[in-house]
């Protein structure tokens, strides 16, 4: 029988575990934003099972920065909205 690959779900584990020492050496803050990634980047583990031709750690990093890019849209567009506020009509008649 030939040999069959890991699931995404055991590469991410995988990955994540190869991380551990370095996690374990960052201050607790920046534990909690690094497990942070990891979780965001474990929600598109279906879309980074299409990505075979890529190293699985870059795979998980962009799933990460695709994440992290939404979020500072989403700021923008809060920023935006705030500094540019629509005009209520007039309430005189």
């Amino acid at each position: 029988m030939g040999r069959t690959n890991p699931s995404i779900t055991q590469t991410f584990l995988q990955e994540q575990d190869a991380l551990a020492r370095f996690r374990r050496a960052l201050r607790r803050s920046d534990q909690i934003v690094f497990d942070d990634l990891f979780a965001r980047a474990h929600q598109h583990l279906a879309a980074a099972a299409y990505a075979a031709h890529a190293l699985p750690l870059e795979v998980f990093l962009l799933a990460m920065l695709l994440e992290e890019h939404k979020e500072v849209r989403a700021l923008r567009q809060l920023l935006e909205s705030l500094q540019n506020p629509v005009p209520q009509g007039d309430d005189r008649n």
